[in-house]
C-alpha cells in the first residue's frame, strides 16, 4: 500500500513539474478480531489507514497538500478501500470442485490445481536489486501480554492489530520500505519495491500491485491454518489461485479495483462441510478481505516542506 501511494505522489509531481527534494511516507494500518472460532462468530475488521506524508518540494505548501491528496485518491489502493467489495470464491475438496458456503460464489470451473507449478518455477535471468526482502529484527518472544506469543490462536478473541510501514526512495529510484508489526508483537522487515519499465521504473524489485496481491493471498491463507489449529482438525494442504484487477497507475482518475477472485484447494481427511467452513472462516477472519468489504477513507496528514523548517535527523532507510 505504501509503495502504491509513493508511486502516485511522485508520478503526479513529475506530471506537474513539481520538483520533490525529499519525501517519506509513514502508513499505519489497524485491524480487529472479535468473536469465537468454534462458534463461527469470529470476524476480522479493518479501520481507516493513517498516512503521514513528510515532503520537501519547491512549491507552495497548499499546492503540495493538494497534490498528495489527489495522488492518494488516484492510487490503485483506492479501489480496495472505496465502497464495499465482496470477494468471490470457488472451492476444491480433495480434488473435487464443491459448492461454497456463505462466501460469494465465482461461477465457472476451477483452473487446475497449482500444486505442481511451484516445482517448475526457475529464477529468471534478469537484473534485480539485492536483498529484496530482509528480516531486520526478529520478534520478541513475550508471553502473557496483549499481542504476545500465541495470542492469535486463542479460540475466542477481542483484539486489535497495528502494522506500520515507512517508505523512502533510494538514489537509484528503488523504494525502500521498513515494516513493523507492533501488535501482535512481530518482526521488522525491509522490502524493496520498483515499478516495471512500462510504468516508469526499472523492474529491479516487485511492484506495488504485486505486493498488494501477494499480501491479500498470504493473509487469507494464514487464516486457514489458524482455524484448523483452533478447531484441532486436520488440514494437510491448502493452496490458492487468486486474481486481482486494479486500474492502471498514474492515470490521474480515482483508483479502482474489481472484487478479488480466489480459487481455494484444500486437502483434508475431514468432511466436505469442514472444507466449506474453513473457506467461510478464512474470508471472515482475513484482515485484507475485511478491508475490501469495508468502505474506508484514508486519514492523510501532510507535513509540507518539513525539511526546510528543521534538520531531519532520522536515519534514511537505505
Amino acid at each position: 500500500m505504501v509503495s502504491a501511494y509513493m508511486n502516485e505522489i511522485t508520478t503526479l509531481a513529475t506530471a506537474r513539474s513539481l520538483e520533490i527534494d525529499d519525501v517519506e511516507l509513514t502508513l499505519s494500518n489497524h485491524y480487529s478480531m472479535e468473536g469465537s472460532a468454534l462458534q463461527g462468530t469470529m470476524l476480522g475488521g479493518a479501520m481507516p489507514p493513517e498516512l503521514m506524508v513528510d515532503v520537501t518540494a519547491d512549491a507552495d505548501s497548499g499546492d503540495i497538500e493538494a497534490l498528495v491528496r489527489e495522488a492518494v485518491a488516484a492510487s490503485l489502493v483506492n479501489g480496495l478501500l472505496t465502497g464495499q467489495s465482496h470477494s468471490l470464491f470457488t472451492l476444491s475438496w480433495n480434488g473435487d470442485q464443491v459448492p461454497v458456503g456463505e462466501v460469494g460464489a465465482l461461477g465457472g470451473d476451477m483452473p487446475p490445481d497449482p500444486v505442481d507449478l511451484f516445482d517448475k518455477i526457475e529464477p529468471a535471468d534478469i537484473p534485480v536489486a539485492e536483498d529484496l526482502m530482509t528480516k531486520v529484527e526478529p520478534a520478541d518472544q513475550v508471553e502473557g501480554v496483549p499481542g504476545g506469543v500465541n495470542s492469535s490462536l486463542q479460540e475466542s478473541q477481542s483484539r486489535t492489530l497495528h502494522v506500520q510501514a515507512r517508505c523512502r526512495i533510494r538514489d537509484d529510484g528503488v523504494k525502500v520500505i521498513s515494516e513493523n508489526l507492533f501488535r501482535p508483537i512481530g518482526s521488522e522487515f525491509r522490502f524493496l519495491s520498483d515499478e516495471t519499465p512500462e510504468a516508469g521504473g526499472q523492474g529491479l524489485a516487485p511492484d506495488a500491485a504485486t505486493y498488494l496481491a501477494a499480501g491479500i493471498g498470504f493473509c487469507f491463507m494464514t487464516q486457514f491454518g489458524r482455524y484448523a489449529s483452533i478447531t484441532k482438525k486436520r488440514l494437510d494442504e491448502y493452496r490458492i489461485v487468486q486474481d486481482t484487477h486494479f486500474s492502471t497507475p498514474g492515470g490521474g482518475a480515482p483508483g479502482s479495483a474489481d472484487p478479488v477472485e480466489t480459487h481455494v484447494y484444500l486437502v483434508t481427511p475431514e468432511a466436505e462441510d469442514f472444507a466449506r467452513k474453513t473457506l467461510d472462516m478464512g474470508e471472515r477472519t482475513c484482515f485484507l478481505h475485511a478491508t475490501c468489504r469495508t468502505d474506508l477513507a484514508p486519514e492523510v496528514t501532510v507535513n509540507a516542506n518539513w525539511g526546510m523548517s528543521r534538520t531531519d535527523t532520522r536515519n534514511p532507510l537505505n
